[in-house]
């Protein structure tokens, strides 16, 4: 066996493991992964920024411990600071921005171990479902590289499927998360709102749509990560339910027989197409043979209303991010240093009325009370959708510098499940459960992923049914025709 064989082997806990038996180093672990990270980076451009020079003095300075201790681990090239890192949220109004500390999260993952090397890309301030920007250029799929990777945490995602690392840092204002996880065919979870730190500056991102997590090849990791990281922070105003007993013990033992409920048709109307039907079907009978019940079901939510209410929400913070850009930089920022939609969204953030930011409040507490009263009624313990409501799009169909209508349609209709989720607050999940056949790109065919949704505060549940699901149905072992291991 050789140091790549053993890295391809492991999960973060894995290597972190090696680490620990004294039969690999932290410093080998990071020079593998900037080997496989600069081979990832000429084939499918998924970081933002490598810095060796700050893993090797991190791991320099010594006290590496914690469960990760040792191992490598980028971060998201948006609203996250790691000291002395450069941090553009994808953005030319941000090209030469360094961060000055480390944000709360990051805290967490130091404490946890992990060494930090470089950044993943980011579409420009999160704002759409496919990693492409005018500063860092397109982020393409490992599975297919004429195939977008998701959005916003594209790069993470890419990362983790096409083996630079086994875990990393990603984030989800609406979806970003867990439609990379999808695009990529590793898992993704959003937890739920007020679990995970978002500071030190502030508590919530676009008035609480927003949150942290991150991407990986096991549901292990995304346990561990998540127990090592959760927990209310300084100022917090509002935290989710006290967890009882580690996340990572849920995987200890199956779930009781759950009744699910099939939610097919997204709030705006949207029907998934033939390759995402059949990933439900496929999905529906594993589920069966596990135990379970599915019965197709939905909550009646206003989709119109919620896709009104996100445009104003995100709309009104990206001006404000970009008001406090100009304030730091002493000058305003130009149309010129942000992309074509970002300026239209800004500028109709500067517009909206006052009421309507609290009509979209309003609009995303109904969304949520339905739900709940939703899975009252049936009795029903999770809900499951199909993350993508059609096989990753060709590049540039979804990018910020598309013709707006277009644009706007294929985003509609991309994903529709997956930001009533951030709205209502409830913790989600996407699972690779399925792949579309092979076409002429992409000769394994393309990842569709599965979202399972939950009650508020319940990410037990959904871990302890994506732990029962990946010893059914393994898909660590896939790899894309993009491996760089």
């Amino acid at each position: 066996m050789t140091l790549a064989t053993d890295y391809s082997a492991e999960d973060g806990l894995g290597l972190a493991g090696l680490v620990r038996d004294g039969k690999v180093s932290a410093g080998e672990l990071l020079e593998e992964a900037l080997r496989r990270a600069k081979a990832a980076q000429a084939q499918i451009n998924c970081f933002s920024a490598l810095y060796p020079e700050l893993a090797r003095a991190q791991i320099a300075a010594g006290g590496l411990t914690g469960p990760y201790a040792g191992v490598p681990f980028p971060v998201k090239d948006l609203g996250v600071e790691v000291k002395g890192a450069p941090m553009t949220n994808g953005s030319r109004a941000f090209r030469d921005n360094v961060a000055q500390r480390d944000s709360t999260l990051v805290e967490r993952f130091r404490k946890a171990g992990t060494v930090f090397f470089g950044a993943t890309t980011s579409p420009e301030f999160g704002l759409t479902l496919t990693t492409e920007s005018i500063l860092y250029g397109q982020t393409k799929n490992p599975w297919d590289v004429t195939r977008i990777t998701g959005g916003s945490s594209g790069g993470a995602a890419a990362a983790v499927a096409a083996g630079v690392v086994p875990v990393a840092h990603a984030s989800d204002g609406g979806g970003s998360i867990r439609i990379p996880a999808a695009c990529c065919g590793v898992v993704g979870l959003k937890p739920s709102r007020g679990r995970m730190p978002m500071g030190p500056a502030r508590t919530e991102g676009w008035n609480g749509l927003s949150t942290v997590g991150v991407v990986s090849r096991t549901v292990r990791d995304t346990a561990a990560m998540l127990d090592l990281t959760h927990g209310p922070e300084t100022g917090s105003r509002y935290a989710a339910p006290a967890v009882t007993r580690p996340y990572l013990s849920e995987l200890d033992r199956d779930p009781r027989p759950l009744r699910i409920a099939l939610w097919t048709t997204a709030p705006n109307g949207t029907k998934p197409d033939a390759d995402a039907a059949e990933g439900l079907a496929r999905t529906v009978k594993l589920l069966e043979s596990l135990g379970h019940v599915v019965v197709e079901a939905g909550p009646m939510l206003d989709g119109e209303a919620l896709g009104r209410a996100a445009l104003f929400t995100i709309s009104a913070n990206i001006a404000a991010m970009i008001d406090e850009r100009s304030a730091a930089l002493g000058r305003a920022v130009t149309e010129d240093e942000i992309e074509p939609i970002t300026a239209s969204m800004a500028n109709l953030g500067r517009t909206v009325p006052m009421v309507e930011l609290a009509r979209a409040n309003n609009a995303f507490i109904t969304a949520a009370i339905c739900y709940e009263q939703f899975l009252d009624a049936g009795s029903f313990d999770l809900t499951l959708s199909p993350t993508l409501h059609r096989a990753p799009d060709p590049l540039g169909t979804m990018a910020l510098t598309a013709e707006p209508q277009a644009m706007g349609a294929a985003v509609a209709g991309f994903a529709p499940h997956c930001a009533v989720f951030n709205q209502m607050g409830n913790p989600a999940i996407s699972l690779p459960l399925h792949w579309t056949g092979p076409t002429p790109t992409a000769p394994s065919g393309l990842p569709i992923g599965m979202m399972f949704g939950a009650r508020y505060g319940r990410e037990d549940l959904l871990i302890s049914l994506a732990g029962q699901l990946e010893r059914a149905a393994p898909w660590a072992m896939k790899k894309p025709p993009v491996w760089v291991g």
